[in-house]
């Protein structure tokens, strides 16, 4: 094994590890984000400090979706960080509000901690899959939405925030030797706003800014990625792989990225392979290992459960074709109901199939019984 091999090796021995025994793994993620939560007033009263096991945890901490925390993280925005916070708050997040409005989260060292760990391991492990450190040299392009949206007066002063993805790739704006293009201040200097105009903007920027570069990569969100390929054809003439030979498109935050989204992105971008990283602006859950195209959850950083028939049972101990509500334990949301379904495909693999709500119940429904009727 090379030297640059063994070293990507090292990067990814706390995950490697954790997929071989993710129940030891889930065991210490439990303990170390039990003392988080001892550190805040919610977890106190919970009895946080007197939790050692994940039956004591699961009995202590009802699960709770993000209406149920909303409270608390208004109480950190707006100067009381302590009660659901284990430390003060680096900044706060905001989700896109596709399925309602937004959700605001607060960005704690652990938390971050986890983000920028997990963030870049897809792009860690497809450069030790490849044999190929220079993923880690070159220029990443930039598609991610701004930083900076709101502010909000409090106690202490004035407190901005705008969209995770914006807010992270600020907070850490490289990947490995390589950096962002264009940076996220370039972008945020564009403005807060999310209409077709704003991103056509934006979309000319990173175009400008990258043609000439050697880019090696595009992270994103995988509709948005899209729209950047089809607005480079429309308003440059030119189909995105005639300019960058990219060698991997990581594709985050929406169900169906290879089946429904991966072809289209291949036909613009060229056939650099599609790798997909479930993420939200609560964490980084999960990303894919190897070419099968399910995610392998980060067992050494969350905890992880699933909601099958009514009850609760660690994921990693889901069967093959069983699936439930995802709910995920971070550094500052215990037992969040994160609004996912998901579905085990084989010992740590899983799909995140789509949101948790009536008509993607049926929809999933339907399918496997065409599934099992076709096979």
């Amino acid at each position: 094994m090379s030297d640059q091999k063994g070293l990507l090796e090292q990067l990814l021995s706390k995950w490697f590890i954790s997929i071989r025994n993710p129940a030891s793994a889930q065991e210490a993620s439990l303990r170390c984000l039990l003392d988080e939560y001892a550190k805040t007033g919610y977890g106190a009263e919970k009895g946080a400090l007197e939790i050692s096991t994940m039956p004591e945890f699961v009995k202590a901490f009802p699960v709770l979706n993000y209406e149920g925390y909303a409270p608390m993280v208004e109480r950190s925005l707006y100067g009381d960080p302590s009660y659901i916070c284990s430390a003060k708050p680096l900044a706060y997040a905001m989700t896109r509000g596709t399925t309602g409005r937004s959700k605001v989260v607060p960005c704690t060292p652990a938390h971050l901690d986890r983000v920028f760990e997990c963030g870049a391991r897809e792009l860690i492990c497809q450069a030790y899959r490849t044999d190929d450190p220079s993923l880690l040299d070159g220029n990443v392009l930039n598609l991610n939405f701004p930083s900076v949206v709101t502010q909000v007066s409090t106690p202490s002063g004035i407190t901005k925030y705008g969209y995770s993805s914006g807010t992270y790739a600020k907070l850490k704006p490289t990947l490995g030797v390589g950096g962002l293009v264009p940076s996220q201040d370039e972008i945020d200097t564009l403005g807060p706003g999310i209409s077709r105009e704003d991103w056509r903007r934006r979309f000319d920027l990173a175009y400008e800014r990258t043609k000439e570069l050697p880019v090696v990569a595009v992270m994103g969100v995988t509709p948005v990625i899209l729209a950047f390929g089809r607005h480079v054809i429309s308003h440059h003439g030119r189909p995105p792989h005639d300019i960058w030979k990219l060698k991997a498109l990581f594709c985050t935050s929406v169900a169906k990225t290879h089946s429904v989204y991966g072809p289209q992105l291949q036909r613009l971008f060229g056939k650099a392979p599609v790798r997909e990283i479930y993420s939200a602006t609560e964490g980084v859950f999960a990303q894919q290992l190897d070419s099968y195209p399910y995610v392998v959850p980060n067992y050494d950083a969350y905890v992880f459960e699933a909601k099958v028939r009514g009850k609760f049972v660690p994921l990693h101990t889901l069967e093959r074709g069983k699936w439930g509500r995802l709910i995920v334990s971070t550094p500052v949301f215990p037992r969040y109901d994160i609004g996912d379904f998901v579905e085990c495909l084989g010992p740590n693999y899983f799909r995140i199939f789509g949101r948790a709500s009536p008509s993607v119940m049926l929809e999933h429904r339907l399918y496997r019984a065409f599934a099992s009727w076709a096979s």
